[in-house]
């Protein structure tokens, strides 16, 4: 047996919800490209979770399912209520889902058609449970959704009861649909990891959650967000950059283990960032994003990946720096369900084999002769 450090290159399971072929993502073979330009996201939770696009009423039906089940029990919200204050967003997301299951009469049942069910109340109900947190943390009432609104316009609405504007949603909602799968990520690998024993779907996405949480995963956006409030302004990118570059200190959004070309997804954050710092008068954080890519580009041959321009993006749409990730835990929801549905029809329990390098012949001493 031979070990590959990060499983890099090796080829875990079938599936045929996502593909990564020479740097091109599809997702249920439709190019991401075409999905940004004309979906919602709506579209591509049910293009992942049934394989093809929607017909118009199989579109209403879904919108309706989620719109109907977008309100959490009361008992999920006063949970959050007993939160410590300041405590970190994911973790309240992990939290709040995992209590999910306590009030879920089918959290247990485990044939298709109820974790069919449980997927949407999970993606439906996702949203809901971030834009409480933030309002409850700030010591105010949690919005409650209006089942009419898509989910990219609900959960604007949620955060502050106001009606978010057309644009605003347009780019929230192409937001959701970049980061809606990839492949074998992290976070989905570990949520098949943890439904391949059979155990409930909430598990498998408390799962995924954490492994989100991550900073070299679904953290990567939160830190460069940080990173230009740090810079503060375009004149002082260039120092800042080479300080970092001449310490050989990691740059967060730049690189992908899969993408060597370049990230497909993240041209798309690049003229939403353009876009929206103009329209909100803070130009400033889309010319230093492009400066610090031209720099790293530059000296480092590395290109942004999909994390790189959300930040300017999420911070034009006014959102708070540590909703980041839970923001991109609504998103990935629609694939890591996919993915568990998919690994529940034709399961094989995950368990790899580790190559020992520990020592040998070994032998138990007695305690009063070690």
């Amino acid at each position: 047996m031979t070990a590959t450090r990060g499983l890099e290159g090796v080829v875990a399971a079938q599936s045929a919800i996502c593909s990564i072929v020479d740097g091109v993502l599809c997702y249920g073979g439709i190019n991401i490209d075409e999905l940004a330009e004309h979906a919602t996201f709506e579209e591509v939770v049910y293009l992942l979770w049934h394989g093809v696009l929607p017909k118009r009423d199989q579109l209403t039906e879904l919108q309706k399912q989620l719109g109907e089940n977008a309100t959490v029990p009361k008992e999920v919200i006063d949970s959050i209520r007993t939160y410590p204050q300041g405590v970190n967003s994911m973790a309240a997301l992990r939290t709040a889902v995992s209590t999910l299951a306590l009030y879920d009469a089918e959290a247990q049942v485990m044939d298709p058609e109820a974790n069919y069910r449980k997927s949407i109340r999970l993606m439906a109900q996702t949203p809901t449970i971030i834009a409480a947190f933030d309002r409850i943390r700030k010591g105010l009432e949690p919005v409650a959704p209006n089942p009419s609104y898509s989910l990219a316009k609900n959960f604007l609405y949620m955060l502050t009861g106001n009606e978010p504007s057309d644009t605003a949603v347009k780019a929230f909602d192409v937001a959701l649909i970049l980061h809606a799968d990839h492949e074998f990520n992290a976070s989905t690998f570990a949520a098949r990891v943890t439904v391949a024993t059979l155990t409930d779907i909430y598990s498998g996405i408390v799962s995924a959650i954490g492994t989100l949480k991550g900073p070299l995963h679904g953290g990567a956006n939160e830190a460069v967000a940080n990173m230009l409030q740090e810079i503060g302004s375009v004149a002082n990118v260039e120092s800042y950059i080479r300080q970092k570059l001449d310490n050989k200190d990691k740059i967060m959004g730049f690189g992908h283990r899969v993408y060597k070309d370049g990230d497909p997804r993240a041209k798309w954050l690049r003229q939403m960032s353009e876009k929206l710092t103009a329209q909100i008068g803070r130009p400033e954080l889309y010319q230093m994003s492009e400066k610090v890519e031209e720099m790293v580009t530059g000296e480092k041959g590395l290109k942004p990946n999909v994390d790189f321009y959300s930040a300017s993006v999420y911070i034009s749409l006014g959102l708070e720096t540590d909703l980041f990730t839970p923001i991109f835990a609504i998103s990935r929801m629609s694939g890591w369900t996919a993915h568990i549905m998919e690994q529940y029809t034709n399961n094989r329990l995950i368990r790899p084999r580790a190559d020992y390098t520990g020592p040998v012949n070994q032998h138990y001493v007695p305690i009063d002769q070690r």
